[in-house]
């Protein structure tokens, strides 16, 4: 999706060309040198220290680049920087316009850094003012996003003025944005249970050649449960809810931590009655669910009063029927970050359900599409959410041989299908009776 935007932080840094005025003339078109070299005029020099600055974005943290400027003789009271920034040319990925790829910070002849404010309407990123000498330094440092990478080489035009606006050093600044690891909070985080008991966890890595990172144990116990359905998105960061059903067919809610080391919180109860479903899935935060007569249900959690009063302290509002016939099938997989769902009958294929937009319909699904065949050759599957932190949701498929199978998936009408092309990623998984 195409995205100009007017402005943005230190990120979409670079260059607009902004052609200084010599003084004590007209002004000239001038081409900047190459990063790293001194700009000399009698405006100054402007050298940007080590070149261009190589930005990683992700999660690899900050990096800094320098630039000193050497101003002529004879100024002097207070100088004022900017940097200006390019024009953007670059297409943000999907649903990721409107927000700010870069986080930018600025220091001045080595002090302390601090935010640096930028002005919308003139594309440029402002230091603080300081007092004029021979020697000025600017630092810059910079904390991208991962989606910040599609900027690539960008270069701006850094420009210091005297008290009178007359510009008395100028020169071109560079940045490389190149492509780092997806933060935590963009990356999911998948959970298995052992016959043990036990629940673990695999956290994504963002890497498409090894999607999963080593397991991590959360605790024992988990065996007291029929059910375990996430509730919403669920990150690496150790976010994201839970809900878990006992033998009893009482409900339970584990709140996300936001510890990855220990991802929930204390067990909350939600209700008893749950054991009359033979089948409950995950739902755009929500849950579906399939009693013993095949009719489905569907639990929307309460974020806000549809009045627009205060939130219920329940977890679900009152259930509403969706649909009936659900027998027909021996596994119902939604996604816990959309409404849409899979559902494989007992031949083995594999059938789409989106939600219907529809407001008429009362919340349930639009007639189903075919996905394939062939899907019997799995004992279990399961959307993942969002493995790579490209923004799409994973289906992750286990075969009778404990091989581990991913299914990226690709938009389908406002909606998310598997792809049909598998990648083998882990292998063991048939020491897991529940996987989410």
């Amino acid at each position: 999706m195409a995205h100009v935007r007017a402005a943005l932080a230190i990120a979409t840094v670079l260059a607009v060309g902004v052609t200084p005025a010599v003084l004590g003339g007209t002004a000239t078109a001038a081409v900047p040198p190459a990063a790293g070299t001194a700009t000399t005029s009698t405006t100054g020099t402007v050298v940007q220290e080590g070149g261009p600055l190589v930005v990683t974005s992700g999660e690899e943290g900050a990096v800094t680049t320098r630039i000193t400027v050497t101003l002529p003789t004879g100024h002097t009271g207070p100088v004022k920087a900017r940097l200006l920034l390019p024009k953007p040319t670059w297409q943000w990925p999907d649903g990721a316009e409107g927000y700010d790829p870069v986080t930018p910070t600025c220091a001045v002849n080595g002090g302390a850094f601090s935010s640096c404010p930028w002005n919308i309407p003139g594309n440029e990123v402002v230091f603080p003012a300081t007092e004029a000498s021979t020697t000025v330094t600017y630092d810059i440092r910079v904390d991208a996003d991962s989606r910040a990478a599609v900027m690539g080489t960008l270069t701006a035009t850094f420009e210091v003025t005297d008290e009178t606006g007359a510009v008395i050093g100028s020169g071109p600044v560079v940045f490389r944005f190149v492509s780092g690891t997806v933060e935590a909070s963009r990356r999911t985080t998948v959970l298995a249970r052992d016959k043990a008991g036990v629940l673990w966890q695999y956290p994504s890595s963002g890497r498409d050649d090894k999607p999963l990172k080593a397991r991590q144990r959360i605790g024992g116990g988990w065996d007291i449960y029929t059910s375990i359905t996430a509730l919403g998105w669920r990150t690496a960061a150790g976010q994201g809810d839970l809900v878990a059903r006992d033998k009893a067919g009482v409900l339970w809610h584990y709140e996300g931590s936001g510890n990855p080391a220990a991802p929930f919180k204390p067990r909350v109860r939600v209700g008893g009655g749950w054991n009359t479903y033979t089948a409950i899935t995950a739902n755009a935060g929500g849950l579906v669910a399939r009693d013993q007569e095949g009719v489905l249900w569907k639990y929307t959690r309460p974020f806000a009063e549809p009045d627009g009063g205060e939130v219920s302290t329940d977890l679900f509002w009152p259930r509403q029927r969706m649909g009936h016939g659900w027998n027909a099938y021996n596994v119902i997989e939604g996604q816990g970050y959309d409404d849409d769902a899979v559902a494989r009958d007992a031949s083995g294929v594999l059938w789409s359900y989106r939600m219907a937009r529809d407001s008429s319909t009362g919340g349930a699904y639009s007639p189903r599409g075919r996905v394939g065949g062939g899907w019997n050759v799995y004992k279990s599957l399961t959307w993942a959410q969002n493995l790579n932190g490209r923004g799409q949701d994973d289906l992750l498929a286990v075969d009778k041989n404990g091989r581990l199978w991913l299914y990226e998936s690709s938009s389908w009408n406002y909606g998310q299908l598997p792809s049909s092309i598998r990648k083998e990623i882990g292998w063991g998984w048939d020491i897991y009776d529940e996987i989410l």
